[in-house]
């Protein structure tokens, strides 16, 4: 899909487990723009406080809301895709407060399915253990937001070609 338009900054958000990874750099290949993974912009102190089983603070999460915000920042008018949990609204509104023109991709899905995705997974430090404190913290898209939600089930690819047929809908960014 070409856009017709100034392309989006795209934030994939979720909770853990949700395919933020697997999808996002699906969705920027399929869009033509560049990927960043949005683990990449924490803070070692913040993925050492994970591995512990301890949830993060929003004051934690503030410093790699901020770097997230800069990289959709300097991508505006070009596009982009970032993974970030983005779980409450304060956060999508610091996002948006960087690069107004962010538009966010919810993906959305049965928590049990999620739970044995992330029982499965290898190499990340985000344990199932915090999965409960990621639904509790969870404020889904408001109706003001600029986004989409897209259900997890199903392959990456029929997961992708979801969130792209759904963002044919999106408005171009202001």
């Amino acid at each position: 899909m070409q856009p017709s338009h100034t392309p989006h900054v795209l934030v994939v958000m979720g909770v853990a487990g949700t395919g933020k990874t697997t999808i996002g750099p699906l969705l920027a290949a399929r869009l033509g723009v560049p990927y960043a993974e949005g683990d990449d912009f924490h803070p070692q102190a913040n993925i050492a406080k994970m591995s512990a089983g301890t949830p993060l603070t929003d004051d934690d999460r503030a410093p790699w809301l901020d770097a997230i915000g800069r990289w959709a920042h300097d991508r505006a008018g070009l596009g982009g895709v970032v993974s970030c949990s983005a779980l409450k609204r304060g956060y999508r509104d610091r996002l948006r407060a960087a690069a107004p023109g962010v538009a966010f991709v919810h993906l959305t899905g049965d928590r049990e399915l999620i739970e044995d995705r992330m029982a499965h997974r290898k190499g990340h430090f985000m344990p199932t253990a915090l999965l409960d404190s990621q639904f509790a913290t969870l404020q889904p898209l408001a109706a003001d937001e600029a986004g989409v939600e897209v259900d997890v089930s199903g392959d990456p690819t029929e997961i992708t070609e979801r969130a792209v047929a759904a963002l044919a809908h999106l408005a171009p960014p202001q």
